[in-house]
C-alpha cells in the first residue's frame, strides 16, 4: 500500500490564502464552512490553483483531517496572506 504525499506548501496555502470572491470573500480557505465546500463540490470547483485548494479543503473536511492544519495555523502571518 502506498502512502499519499501532499506538498507541505499546499497545506500551508490553505491557512494563508484568502477566498478572492463570493460570499466568503476574504476568508481563509481553511475557514470556509463545510456547507459551502459541499456546494462547490456539487457545482464544480473553479479552475486553477484556487480550485485545487478548495477541493483539497473539501477532502480534508470530508475525511476529518482538519488536525493536519492546526500546527500550520500557528505560523500564520497576515502580511503573507495570498489571494488567488
Amino acid at each position: 500500500m502506498s502512502e499519499l504525499s501532499i506538498d507541505p506548501q499546499v497545506l500551508k496555502a490553505l491557512v494563508n490564502t484568502t477566498m478572492p470572491y463570493g460570499k466568503f470573500s476574504g476568508a481563509l480557505i481553511a475557514d470556509i464552512p463545510e456547507h459551502y465546500l459541499v456546494w462547490m463540490a456539487r457545482t464544480g470547483f473553479p479552475k486553477g490553483n484556487l480550485g485545487l485548494l478548495l477541493s483539497l479543503m473539501y477532502e480534508i473536511r470530508l475525511n476529518g483531517l482538519e488536525y493536519l492544519l492546526k500546527p500550520l495555523r500557528q505560523g500564520q502571518f497576515t502580511t503573507e496572506n495570498k489571494h488567488y
